[in-house]
Order: C-alpha cells, then structure tokens, then sequence
C-alpha cells in the first residue's frame, strides 16, 4: 500500500477505528471472535472510518504482555476475516513484533502500527521495508512497571522526565524516522504518532495536544490518540465509560492542531466530531 495514493494529507483529518481483541484492554471493548470483530469493523465502516487498526495485546498499565504466537492467533484470523468483508479498507496491525506482522501481512493488513517505533524487534523495520508497508511510529518513553493504578479511573503510566518536553519529543520522533529510513522504509510511507498516554504526565499530555502542530514541521503526517485515555479520565474525574464528551473535546482540538489521522474507540461519534471540526476549519469565505 501506498499511503499518497489513499491519503491526501492536509485536506482533511482521516479516522482510524480501533479493533480491540485483547480481553483486558483499559477501555472494556475487546472482541472475543472473529464473527463479532467482522461485525465490529462494518459497523465503523458504515460510521465514517478510514483505517481500522487491529490489535491483540492490551499496552494497559500492568497488562501481561503475551507471546508472539499468542498474540498472531488472536489477530491473524481476524484481520483475514475482515480483508474477505471489506476489501478495499486500509488495515494496520498494532504490534511490535515482526514475526506478528509478517503474519498480519500476509493476512491481508496493509500498515504496521508500532508502539514502540520499530525499536523492540530488530527486524520489523526490515520486514516493511521489504514488504513495502507503511508504518506508524509512535513516541514511547513508557517503564514497565511505573504506573499509578487507581481502581474507579483506572491505570496511567508514570510520566517520565523531559527537559524539554516538545523538543526531547520532537527529536526523537525524527529519529524514529531516521531508524525507519535507514532500514529503507521510504519517507512518504511513515506515519508519526507523539504517544500520548505512553510515559506522559496528564499534564504533559494536555500539552503535546494543545502544541501537536509542532511536529508537523518533522514533514510527515502526525496521528494522535487520546480516545478514552487516563489523563481525559483524571481531567474530568470520569470512568472510562463516561469519557465520550472528553474524548470529543480531544479530538477535535488535535485536529485543529494539525493531526491528520485520531484514532477512536467510538468512531460513529469521532468522525462526526471530524467532519464538524474539518467543516469549520476549512470552510471558505463567501
């Protein structure tokens, strides 16, 4: 797949649903099949998604990290599944294991989604490239084990230090894309994600929301995440079932920051908020 010739970035902001297979994600939505995941994608097919991003390993705090076999069960079968029902829509796998998204390949996925920007396993950079997938890189300063659990809000990642929030983000972002064009991953296939909730402070998330447009300079689409997320949840003093109008708020404002991909749980809702927010922002003077 190339990513210029379904994207047209910067004429609109592109909504990627997200399809949970993993039984303990935060936001309570995992699927246990691959009938009620089909079921699942048509829906956000049907609702306005552009991209569905599929995923067998909950990145929860506290969450059992599973095996690479573990994990392709979980998302192979799927992924073919929903290639059979929707042929023409982009598909990403969300792993960072190569073996995994080898698999996911050839089942029919299109993009690797890495939360750990294709540093985790030294050979997933070499598997796009030589398949010629695009991939997503996200910022990650996330430490297995430093989280802050709390039973009615639900867990959060510790946030690491920075002396310079945007810019330590900002620098390592080009150098994941650095990483990806040296294993020979082409500039024009690479997404980059800043990584909210992955090692941030609700603070420093509110921030890298509020300043997303200055990573747009790095040159390459910028895709967010804040659906459902902790820090929304510790905003508002809300569960993660009540988190739809923070979400919203959310998404909204990256998108009048420069994100061009958000990726959501609730993606009837996300891209009606999309579409609102592009309406306003794009809308010429008569």
């Amino acid at each position: 797949m190339r990513l210029k010739d379904g994207f047209s970035w910067g004429t609109r902001c592109y909504v990627m649903g997200i399809l949970n297979l993993s039984p303990d994600s935060f936001s309570g939505d995992g699927l246990a099949d691959a009938q009620g995941a089909v079921a699942q994608a048509l829906r956000f097919a049907d609702a306005g998604a552009d991209i569905i991003d599929i995923g067998g390993e909950s990145t929860r705090p506290a969450a059992r990290p599973l095996d690479a076999a573990a994990e392709a069960a979980r998302v192979v079968p799927v992924i073919a599944a929903v290639r059979a029902a929707l042929p023409n829509m982009p598909l990403s796998v969300d792993t960072y294991r190569a073996p995994v998204a080898q698999a996911a390949l050839d089942a029919g996925a299109d993009i690797v989604n890495d939360v750990w920007g294709l540093r985790a396993d030294a050979d997933i950079a070499a598997l796009a490239a030589a398949r010629g997938a695009p991939v997503i890189l996200m910022h990650n300063r996330t430490r297995p084990g430093y989280a802050d659990i709390d039973r009615r809000l639900g867990g959060q990642y510790i946030g690491a230090h920075y002396d310079d929030l945007l810019g330590e983000v900002y620098d390592e972002l080009a150098g994941l894309a650095a990483g990806a064009m040296a294993a020979g991953i082409e500039a024009d296939q690479i997404v980059l994600d800043p990584g909210l909730g992955f090692g941030k402070s609700l603070d420093q998330n509110l921030a890298l929301m509020n300043h997303l447009g200055h990573f747009k300079s790095l040159g390459y689409p910028v895709l967010v995440g804040p659906s459902r997320k902790s820090f929304i949840g510790r905003t508002l003093d809300v569960p993660v079932e009540d988190r739809l109008a923070g979400t919203a708020a959310a998404i909204a404002v990256s998108i009048v920051r420069g994100a061009d991909i958000v990726r959501v749980h609730d993606v009837a809702e996300m891209a009606q908020v999309a579409r609102m927010t592009d309406a306003i922002l794009r809308a010429p003077l008569s």
